[in-house]
């Protein structure tokens, strides 16, 4: 059972072992957006064609349980038909996070997995205003399997770490 650090009800004894998550602050760490079409004038039939990828990184901070969880989203949209780019997005962005009562072993997990869960909403906020405020339709990311990344990059580091034959 996880908890949020709203609900603070413990057994009467002390002895409530439960997970417990906070998110004590987010933040932009870097941003950058270039309307590329705006400055080369990009003329005829346009047709996007989106490409997302996403990095994820987490690190432990020198005071108690609290960790920074940063997602890199870099975003780059070409038109189809002449394979030009008409823009690109890069964003990083953060979280702090107050983690206690959580086994050692589901930490990492937890932590590229869940806690970017719980800041892609305000990330894809982000996208859809600046894409918007760029004179671009409003882009509205979809969902991100964050599990299915967290298995690609520890299958990825199992071969890095397996010497080759």
């Amino acid at each position: 059972m996880v908890k949020n650090g709203s609900d603070r009800s413990e057994t009467p004894n002390g002895s409530d072992k439960s997970a417990n998550i906070q998110i004590l602050g987010q933040y932009i760490r870097d941003f950058s957006f270039e309307n590329i079409m705006a400055q080369k004038g990009i003329s005829g039939e346009v047709t996007p064609d989106i490409s997302v990828q996403v990095s994820l990184d987490a690190k432990k901070r020198p005071s108690g349980p609290q960790f920074d969880v940063i997602c890199k989203y870099s975003i780059s949209s070409k038109n189809k038909a002449s394979n030009e780019t008409m823009f690109l997005l890069e964003l990083e962005y953060g979280g702090f996070f107050q983690i206690e009562n959580l086994p050692e072993q589901q930490l990492r997990p937890f932590l590229l997995v869940e806690c970017p869960r719980l800041l892609f909403p305000f990330v894809r906020r982000i996208v859809a205003d600046i894409t918007r405020e760029g004179g671009f339709p409003p882009l509205s990311l979809e969902l991100i399997d964050f599990a299915a990344l967290y298995r690609q990059a520890a299958t990825r580091k199992g071969e890095e770490a397996t010497p080759a034959a």
